[in-house]
């Protein structure tokens, strides 16, 4: 089983992509096990204490370290990805760079049309950038727009065609993350 840690860059209490995260961790469960990583508590990236690391930032390295994959979920603030995860990915990319050479996925909803596209665009650059080197599934994006008419108060998806279309990427992801995962043990 892939183990994944998935970082979602809502903080809000009814959030739409914790929501979608939870309903992708019990809808894979058996092929991926996806496990949030909190991110609400980490020290702001500072280079001044970056070798005298905050027990904050210990505590999420070391959560992600064994990490064989990783899942970003993402809502879209102001055309861009919110700076609670823009911080976490600071403290990833510096260090034993915990994403580099491991398969990612993005995903996002909002309430909007667009499905957090200009947010997925921005950290599929931070993402490659050489700090992080993650290997992001390439020609899939789960922008996931109005998923309000889309999620029950529950957080179960009920469109039919959007859970396809993840089940699609899922599909795809398992054997790109298990052909990164072996080629890292090798």
């Amino acid at each position: 089983m892939i183990k994944v840690a998935a970082l979602v860059g809502s903080l809000r209490k009814d959030s739409y992509n914790m929501k979608l995260t939870n309903f992708m961790k019990e809808r894979y469960k058996g092929r991926l096990d996806i496990h949030v990583v909190p991110i609400r508590d980490l020290a702001f990236y500072d280079q001044d204490v970056e070798n005298e690391t905050p027990p904050s930032v210990q505590r999420f390295k070391a959560e992600v370290a064994d990490a064989d994959a990783f899942l970003i979920v993402t809502p879209e603030f102001n055309h861009s990805i919110p700076g609670v995860l823009k911080n976490a990915l600071d403290w990833l990319s510096r260090g034993e760079r915990e994403m580099a050479n491991k398969a990612t996925f993005i995903a996002g909803a909002t309430m909007g049309v667009l499905g957090t596209v200009r947010a997925q665009m921005q950290l599929r650059q931070i993402l490659n950038s050489p700090g992080m080197g993650a290997n992001v599934l390439p020609g899939n994006e789960i922008l996931i727009g109005k998923i309000q008419d889309k999620m029950d108060t529950d957080g179960h998806l009920h469109d039919k065609q959007t859970v396809d279309f993840l089940d699609n990427v899922i599909e795809q992801f398992i054997p790109f993350a298990e052909a990164q995962k072996e080629e890292a043990y090798h």
